[in-house]
């Protein structure tokens, strides 16, 4: 059972002095909370939820699991990897939450940690050289440095529907479902939205529900899972020998995972006959190897994205029974490059459809009116009687996180105004201009959402108790980012994704989804190898684009000779 009690450390005192404090208590506020210990930093966490796990605490709606496959979505530190085993290839959200406590109980990590902690506001104090923090329940801390683990999709959104608290139903965002679970059996289910979230919902709610009425605006691109049990032993005969290798290898390629795109061929640059072979052997092997394991062109040549969807059109179409229904769920012509918008894994999503108790609403011919007492209206006229309402409508991804706390920098400005004001801007997606000491973990203009996450959070992790190695090191009590940098780094992240396919397609990638967002390019699609190849350049260049100072204001500039291509 998933433990929800609290730290022992809840009661803290008001004037709480700390040299590092991480927001989030998910995989990357754990591995920098290990890492930080390491340098016999006194380091705590402050974490919303009532435990660890991050999203694995927020999302235990029916059907959630990681896409992430053994083994790489786990720490790579060798006495938690040696020593635990998952049960499936893609887990779910119980075992992730398990994981988490493994992890917890093996290196002791409650005690640093104080739970049922909403961080509302971060001030940096320019005469302490501290950021002063306070939550929602009034407490307080002073730290020389502040991590933000706030992952991309810790800030859910509802869209505004009118009438939805009228709904006499049960009704639940899929990142606030309630841990003790909704019993669907036998139900009349809706589910508003089909991203990543919905995908999962629907397969699992199929089966069970009296019936499910699905409201969709975009078909989902989903790729098979391909899921299976795993057995301890096979995982035992991979651990010494094979595990270091695959770590090491979610580096050297794009997305992060073990497998890469093919970048030595292009689309059309082989025979229709060996095109038809890798696709083929690419979609059995199933996870993202359709999408990140494909010819690399995929992402930047017109003619060559159509090519893969239409293969990805012609399967999916196979499984659909309904004429109508393969044209709303897998359409002839592509509304949107493939793999543009993020796509997710499915198992038996589209066989759901086959299903004479489901339903499918083309929310573009018959948008959504009103939510009544009873269920959902469209604007048709008719009404759809639910029991349950799941609203599957996604996050303010990448950048809702940190924009939710009031954080202020040196010039007195929230980011979150910064940022709506004159776009996101970072310096390598890890530190912002005028917020001194405080760094990012798998946020904005980093590789993230196109990375796995652990491949990712501990890629930038590593750069950042390096950097505050050095600074220990050399005596520097702040780090700051010059504005020329965080300029140049943001053209670089525009550009590169400018030379894709990724503007083409109304994303959470771009910020399109939620009204109001700016649209741009929120994660730097370059790919793993590329980005770090530039944060470790900074760094050979004697931390070029970030200033450092002494107590003393003894500067050193790393901004000399600013060159970042």
């Amino acid at each position: 059972m998933y433990s929800t009690t609290t730290s022992h450390n809840q009661s803290i005192p008001l004037n709480l002095e700390v040299d590092a404090l991480i927001v989030g208590a998910g995989l990357g506020g754990v591995y920098n909370l290990i890492q930080l210990r390491k340098l016999g930093l006194n380091a705590k966490i402050f974490e919303a939820g009532s435990d660890f796990g991050g999203v694995w605490y927020w999302n235990c709606y029916p059907g959630a699991r990681v896409d992430s496959e053994l083994p790489i979505y786990q720490l790579t530190i060798p006495e938690l990897y040696r020593n635990w085993r998952y049960k499936e290839k893609y887990p779910g959200w119980k075992e992730l939450r398990e994981y988490f406590h493994f992890v917890d109980e093996t290196l002791d990590l409650r005690k640093d940690v104080y739970f049922n902690s909403h961080v509302k506001e971060a001030i940096w104090d320019s005469e302490r050289g501290k950021w002063k923090v306070l939550t929602t329940d009034g407490k307080q801390a002073a730290t020389r440095f502040l991590l933000l683990c706030t992952g991309i999709g810790s800030s859910y959104y509802v869209p505004e529907i009118k009438g939805l608290s009228s709904f006499k139903g049960v009704c639940h965002h899929t990142s606030r479902w309630p841990h003790e679970g909704v019993d669907l059996r036998g139900k009349r289910v809706g589910v508003i939205g089909t991203g990543a979230t919905g995908v999962q919902v629907i397969q699992e709610a199929a089966p069970v529900a009296g019936h499910l009425t699905v409201f969709q605006r975009t078909p989902n691109l989903a790729l098979p899972m391909k899921q299976h049990p795993v057995s301890p032993d096979s995982q035992q005969q991979m651990v010494d020998d094979l595990y270091p290798v695959f770590f090491k290898k979610r580096h050297q390629t794009f997305g992060g995972f073990t497998y890469d795109s093919v970048s030595d061929k292009t689309t059309f640059g082989v025979s229709p006959e060996e095109r038809r072979h890798h696709y083929e052997s690419i979609w059995a092997e199933g996870g993202f190897r359709f999408w990140l394991g494909n010819y690399v062109d995929l992402f930047t040549d017109k003619a060559a994205n159509e090519e893969a969807y239409a293969f990805w059109r012609d399967k999916v179409r196979e499984r659909i029974k309904d004429s109508w229904m393969k044209e709303k769920l897998a359409p002839m012509v592509p509304l949107h490059p493939f793999g543009m918008k993020r796509p997710s894994l499915e198992q038996r999503y589209f066989e759901a459809f086959n299903q004479s108790n489901v339903t499918l609403v083309d929310v573009n011919e018959t948008p959504i009116e009103e939510v009544t007492p009873k269920g959902v209206k469209t604007k048709d006229g008719k009404e759809y009687e639910l029991d349950v309402l799941v609203l599957a409508t996604g996050f303010d991804s990448v950048t809702g996180g940190i924009t939710a706390i009031d954080l202020k920098g040196t010039n007195g400005k929230a980011i979150g105004e910064k940022w709506k004001e004159d776009g996101v801007h970072t310096y390598l997606g890890m530190t912002v201009a005028t917020y001194p000491n405080m760094f990012i973990v798998y946020g904005p203009q980093g590789p993230t959402a196109f990375c796995n996450g652990p491949s990712c959070l501990e890629l930038q992790a590593e750069w950042i108790i390096n950097c505050i190695k050095h600074m220990l090191k050399h005596g520097y009590t702040t780090i700051e980012t010059d504005k020329a940098a965080e300029n140049a780094w943001r053209q670089i992240v525009i550009d590169t994704n400018n030379k894709t396919l990724f503007p083409l397609a109304k994303s959470w990638y771009m910020g399109a989804n939620i009204p109001g967002k700016r649209i741009e390019p929120l994660n730097y699609p370059g790919g793993v190898p590329a980005y770090c190849k530039h944060i470790t350049d900074v760094v050979e260049k004697d931390y070029e684009g970030f200033v450092f100072k002494k107590s003393e204001d003894e500067n050193t500039n790393g901004v000399k000779g600013l060159e970042i291509k």
